[in-house]
């Protein structure tokens, strides 16, 4: 059987980062149910927020088709994007973990965190604050040179960052059941968007992979 972490760090191995452009892309990476729900989709006490107690639900489904194409995602984006509680979360895990490509990467990528509770000097190396309004903090960003930007999770973030039209390219790994709870990453709030389906790859555990760029 292949690892899955064995065929993304090969991926991650094998290919130079994007350096980006005058203006760069924005592309965010979300597990996401049948139904829409994102909260909480790698551990159980990841998300408890408003009494969610199905957290985790995206573990089962997890296998190298994904993690393949996750080293993809990876390599195509020169830095990443955080909200303070997906940064928060992921500092508190994957610094701490070995035998793995996500850890070397994850310390080693620039890492922009758009946060007006944290300050500076952040914990993690090579992460920098992006303080005030997050979609003028980011709209700046992305109309500097440099590498594309990469979002995974931090849902509150791009719900923000597509009302302000920032949001470049969507991956969702559609899971295969329905939660019935929790929060979701659509609401009738948000503006109308068209995206183009640009590609789809269907994993064994039957996750759908769908990538959507902005029309």
């Amino acid at each position: 059987m292949v690892d899955p972490y064995d065929s993304t760090y090969e991926w991650i191995a094998n290919n130079e980062f994007d350096e980006g452009g005058i203006v760069r892309n924005i592309s965010a990476t979300l597990s996401v149910s049948m139904d829409g729900v994102v909260q909480a989709p790698g551990r159980p006490d990841e998300d408890t927020r408003d009494g969610f107690d199905r957290g985790g639900w995206a573990v089962p489904y997890n296998d190298e088709v994904m993690a393949q194409r996750m080293g993809e995602g990876m390599a195509s984006s020169g830095a990443m994007l955080f909200g303070r509680r997906t940064y928060e979360d992921f500092y508190g895990y994957w610094p701490q973990q070995t035998d793995n490509p996500f850890t070397p990467y994850l310390n080693q990528v620039t890492k922009y965190v758009v946060s007006n509770t944290l300050s500076e000097p952040l914990p993690w190396q090579n992460s920098i604050l992006l303080p005030g309004d997050p979609a003028t903090s980011v709209a700046e960003l992305k109309a500097e040179p440099g590498p594309d930007l990469g979002i995974v999770g931090s849902a509150k973030l791009v719900s923000s960052l597509l009302a302000a039209k920032l949001i470049d390219q969507f991956m969702l790994l559609i899971h295969p059941l329905v939660l019935g709870q929790g929060h979701r990453l659509f609401d009738e709030r948000g503006p109308g968007t068209d995206f183009e389906l640009v590609d789809t790859l269907a994993t064994s555990k039957g996750v759908i992979i769908a990538t959507y760029q902005l029309r």
